[in-house]
């Protein structure tokens, strides 16, 4: 019993049991507590900054949306301006003789703004004005439909035997040739700058082949018809000489019309020649020498010396957008047919 007692004292007093470490122990060093703090601080900033780019972005795409908001209103409402301007003739309201004034410009085209329908409205309206001292058609175009220009020229023929003391002068300003010329010959005497191109007095028809290019290329053409001549002067398919000689003798029909209507117009005005149907044309002051038309003038010296009648009122017929769309948009299948059977353009007087 005492030799355990004393083997249990010999042994090594034992350790105090661990105990926690002391606050002060277990605090980290003032480095690592700055750079903790450094972190929270560049994360705070950095999303402070995204969100500042965010913001400022979002009032960007604001501005540019209400900025094309305003352009797209601002568009649609000139363009309902556009829509609803009025077209018809640009006269003004006033008591006393004047000049009526109807403009012819451009090629004479169904689909353009000197069409048959356009300059006979405004020829009519000119002549029907109890003011009208005479009416002067200015004319600046190289040709066009010889329908259209027919029409033209058979309404001014009607509207100077309905109004026979109403005067209609042509005034020319840079060409009258062709078709154009073709509506002046109906006038009672045409004015002339003596600059001016005047006559061509002649009918075409043209188009392309592209045979060659189709052999070069190696595209067949495959062109199937029911009717000998359906395919009639197709570019793609080789010249008949058949159709091509019916082409000739229809454009030759049109080319004697013409001849006539400038004979009955101009009568014994005219000094003929093998030249002057044969499709030239000569300068103003030439042309008064052959007779294709009378003397130098403009609109405003038909208006003060010829009909004293200084005021001078606008009549020509000036078409709105939306007028000049659907118009276009209405001949699109005249156009292709037309194309599809006489190739790029029918017979034109220029």
């Amino acid at each position: 019993m005492e030799e355990n007692i004393e083997s249990t004292a010999s042994l090594p007093p034992s350790q105090p049991p661990s105990q926690s470490p002391s606050p002060a122990s277990s605090s980290p060093a003032p480095g690592a507590v700055r750079g903790a703090a450094g972190d929270v601080a560049w994360e705070r900033t950095l999303l402070e900054k995204l969100a500042m780019e965010s913001l400022v972005e979002q009032r960007k795409r604001r501005r540019w949306s209400i900025f094309f908001k305003c352009l797209g209103f601002a568009y649609f409402f000139v363009l309902l301006l556009l829509l609803a301007s009025p077209g018809g003739s640009e006269r003004f309201s006033g008591d006393g003789r004047h000049t009526a004034l109807v403009s012819l410009e451009g090629v004479i085209e169904a689909k353009g703004q000197a069409n048959a329908e356009n300059i006979n409205a405004a020829l009519r309206d000119a002549f029907k004005d109890k003011n009208t001292a005479g009416v002067v058609l200015r004319i600046n175009s190289p040709g066009g439909s010889p329908v259209q220009a027919g029409m033209i020229h058979d309404e001014i023929l009607r509207l100077r035997e309905k109004y026979p003391k109403i005067p209609l002068y042509v005034a020319v300003e840079d060409i009258c040739a062709s078709g154009g010329y073709y509506v002046a010959v109906a006038a009672d005497r045409i004015y002339v700058d003596k600059a001016s191109l005047v006559g061509s007095i002649g009918v075409l028809m043209n188009g392309f082949g592209f045979t060659g290019t189709m052999d070069k290329l190696g595209v067949e053409r495959r062109l199937m018809t029911a009717g000998e001549n359906k395919g009639f002067l197709d570019p793609f398919s080789p010249q008949d000489e058949k159709q091509k000689a019916f082409a000739q003798k229809m454009l030759d029909q049109i080319h004697v019309q013409f001849i006539d209507v400038v004979r009955k117009g101009r009568g014994e005005r005219l000094k003929e020649s093998p030249e002057i149907f044969s499709g030239l044309f000569w300068t103003g002051e030439e042309s008064i020498k052959l007779g294709l038309a009378d003397e130098k003038g403009n609109v405003d010296s038909i208006a003060r010396d010829v009909l004293q009648a200084d005021r001078v009122v606008d009549f020509t017929v000036k078409e709105n957008v939306a007028e000049r769309f659907f118009k276009r948009l209405g001949t699109q299948t005249a156009q292709s047919l037309s194309a599809r059977l006489l190739g790029d353009e029918g017979p034109n007087l220029r």
